[in-house]
């Protein structure tokens, strides 16, 4: 686990060179969400899912036309 855990420690230092040292941002600051057109289209594709919980508290998607269909 040692030499696993040391080997990507290397690898992630010398990727600091490639692609820079990580930004540290101030944890307390809000995220600021772009609304573009992206963001809509993804919205608009999910809204026709419904989140369901079953009697275990697994999380699962359903679409609004099955739900349509079973009700």
């Amino acid at each position: 686990m040692g030499h696993a855990l040391t080997g990507f420690m290397h690898a992630t230092d010398r990727l600091r060179f490639v692609f820079g040292p990580a930004t540290r941002l101030d944890a307390d600051s809000p995220v600021l969400h772009k609304h573009d057109q992206f963001e809509q289209a993804s919205d608009e594709d999910l809204s026709h899912f419904v989140v369901e919980t079953d009697s275990e508290g697994h999380h699962y998607a359903v679409r609004r036309e099955e739900l349509d269909k079973q009700g």
